[in-house]
């Protein structure tokens, strides 16, 4: 139960999509979904989808809008194919926090203003390289995200990156999930424990589990790295994480 929406934003119009449970009546409690670096595909249609079928309206940006519109990989094609990662890993280097930034006031004017969302308390989760996206929303609107999370998040906390998520956790005032790849190497055991210790330095009540023998990109069922048990698992935190802190009567 979907519709694609355009979204205007300081740098053009962001294709995304509004999913709803069948039969939804009312506007809904609102999540913000972003993909993995593979962006929009059959695989995170299928996520949102399971998302809002739990009760939730559930906004999809296309992360590339910039770039293209719709889906980025090639039918057919791999995210992780030799000949489609170097464009992805390009489009990518574009989401600067600037412009991540620019884009979440556009993701908050359209939960505003579209009829499917409810007014009130926003979930916000992201995959691989969005996992950071989760917690800049957050601290970009602190007032207005009450529930933050990433799974296989990549690169967050990195030891001298200046643009790294880790030094904006003061602002955040969501509960934090994350659910983190067991040996990934996009977020070595170093990172994993400076993200932890600038949460618990801010006052952030946040969560973190390691998921034993997941890979990276454990929740995505179109890649070779998908762990049926441990994706059930990431939607059973992700359903707790939401129904504490964006129930209809928080909203």
């Amino acid at each position: 139960m979907s519709r694609q929406i355009s979204i205007q934003t300081a740098d053009g119009a962001m294709d995304a999509h509004i999913f709803v449970p069948e039969n939804a009546d009312g506007p809904l409690p609102a999540v913000v979904l972003f993909t993995d670096i593979g962006g929009l595909r059959p695989c995170y249609f299928d996520k949102a989808q399971t998302v809002a079928d739990n009760g939730y309206a559930v906004l999809m940006p296309n992360i590339y809008y910039r770039d293209a519109a719709g889906a980025v990989v090639p039918e057919g094609k791999s995210f992780r194919d030799d000949d489609v990662r170097p464009t992805l890993f390009e489009y990518a280097a574009r989401l600067k926090p600037e412009a991540q930034s620019r884009d979440f006031a556009g993701l908050v004017d359209t939960l505003d203003a579209e009829a499917e969302f409810a007014a009130g308390p926003i979930g916000v989760v992201g995959y691989c390289l969005t996992g950071a996206f989760a917690l800049r929303m957050a601290a970009q609107f602190p007032a207005r995200v009450a529930a933050a999370a990433g799974f296989h998040a990549a690169k967050l906390a990195a030891k001298g990156d200046d643009n790294s998520p880790v030094h904006i956790v003061d602002q955040i005032r969501a509960r934090v999930y994350f659910g983190h790849a067991d040996k990934d190497e996009h977020l070595p055991p170093a990172q994993i424990a400076r993200m932890e210790e600038a949460l618990a330095a801010a006052g952030v009540h946040f969560t973190t589990e390691l998921y034993a023998g997941a890979a990276h990109g454990y929740t995505a069922f179109d890649t070779p790295a998908y762990d049926e048990a441990a994706d059930a698992r990431h939607y059973k935190r992700l359903a707790s994480l939401f129904e504490e802190t964006l129930g209809l009567d928080n909203a």
